[in-house]
């Protein structure tokens, strides 16, 4: 048996279970047992220090996993299976070399994470989308889908929360970009993010929500809550909720907005937009609810539009010349972000949604990313179009 796992099952048949114990008692247990125990009694103090942590986080923590969510340079795990694990360091993919004991313990790792967030997931439900304390997102699939055991997904979230003038160090954005979406979040202008996996859209929205002015309501709805609002007081976090195993008791995104409406939100934050809620998050900007933002998987802000097309004829009947004229009269501004090569992180469009005149949906280019002397979002000579709401926010000399 692997001597962190017979350790722990020493440690579990000393604490009283009737109560949850602290951070010292458990470390307490711990010492005492390896101090009994015959293997390790005489190591070096660091190395009892080193299999106390390795007992501790197999009892509180996610073992293996555990050094990997602590590294800040680490921003993706892959578990594929007891024995493989990657990482991505650095925008680079590596394989680490540890790995759990078993597929047991990896199962055990897994309904730790999932139990935190009062998730679940078993043999007839197999799949679930949750998140870490810190807000990391996690997605986890369990064996017989996962032909080579159960797998993981993470992807971390920084410890602090980015700001934009990290992301204009990091040439995610331009500062002249950065500063021109500051003016129309303020002014309450409906943005949507889009971009492919991985390309920073969760990150990229918190970061707009900086912009929102701190006297405002604010009600943010999410499947897994990962958002990282800060100085809002009259804020509300909702959470969607799966199904039980009967398939009762599931509140879904769609459920959350309807509710959120009756809240008296000025803004509402949808962290992604992905089926048919959309119709919902639509008929919030179109009523009153300006400054609303969230997220849409798509390839460019023209497949955005197609897709929030579908979406909505999944919620509702209705004809797509209403649908496009929805979309065009609720939507305002669409952030396009994207991978590089180098696997850098970066806004490639900024687009204005300005009306819906013969059958499509009139888009007008303010920012594109340009590959010369070393890639750059670059400002197009075209003005904003739209401008009630800058006006109506005292931004009259905007440009």
């Amino acid at each position: 048996m692997d001597k962190v796992l017979r350790l722990r099952q020493k440690a579990l048949m000393e604490m009283d279970m009737s109560k949850e114990p602290d951070e010292g008692e458990i470390e307490e247990i711990i010492d005492r047992i390896i101090l009994q125990d015959e293997e390790n009694r005489y190591l070096p103090l660091t190395g009892k220090l080193k299999l106390r942590k390795e007992v501790y986080d197999s009892i509180r923590g996610y073992g293996i996993l555990q050094d990997l969510l602590e590294d800040p340079l680490i921003t993706d795990i892959m578990v594929n299976g007891p024995d493989k694990i990657f990482v991505d360091k650095g925008g680079k993919i590596t394989r680490f070399e540890g790995k759990f004991s078993s597929r047991e313990r990896l199962a055990d790792i897994i309904q730790q994470i999932v139990a935190r967030s009062n998730r679940r997931v078993n043999e007839y439900s197999p799949i679930a989308d949750t998140r870490l304390e810190d807000g990391s997102r996690v997605n986890v699939v369990l064996d017989p889908v996962a032909i080579e055991g159960p797998a993981i997904s993470i992807r971390k979230f920084p410890d602090k929360k980015m700001e934009m003038e990290q992301l204009v160090r990091n040439r995610t954005i331009t500062q002249e970009a950065g500063e021109y979406l500051d003016v129309l979040v303020k002014s309450g202008y409906n943005i949507f993010v889009s971009g492919g996996t991985g390309s920073g859209k969760t990150t990229f929205l918190n970061v707009l929500s900086d912009s929102i002015p701190k006297d405002e309501r604010v009600i943010t709805i999410e499947d897994s809550a990962e958002l990282q609002l800060t100085g809002i007081e009259n804020l509300v976090r909702l959470e969607a909720r799966q199904a039980n195993t009967e398939g009762e008791n599931e509140i879904t995104i769609r459920n959350l907005i309807k509710t959120a409406l009756r809240m008296q939100p000025d803004r509402i934050v949808v962290g992604e937009v992905r089926g048919a809620e959309a119709i919902d998050m639509l008929q919030a900007m179109n009523t009153g609810h300006d400054g609303s933002l969230s997220t849409g998987h798509a390839n460019s802000p023209k497949d955005l539009l197609s897709r929030l097309e579908v979406m909505v004829l999944m919620g509702m009947e209705i004809s797509l010349a209403a649908i496009k004229g929805q979309i065009a009269a609720g939507l305002d501004i669409i952030v396009h972000m994207g991978r590089l090569r180098d696997r850098s992180r970066r806004v490639l469009e900024v687009v204005e949604v300005v009306d819906y005149q013969e059958g499509r949906i009139i888009l007008n280019p303010l920012f594109g990313y340009r590959e010369e002397q070393g890639g750059s979002l670059v400002r197009t000579e075209n003005k904003l179009i739209n401008r009630k709401k800058l006006e109506g926010a005292g931004y009259e000399s905007f440009t």
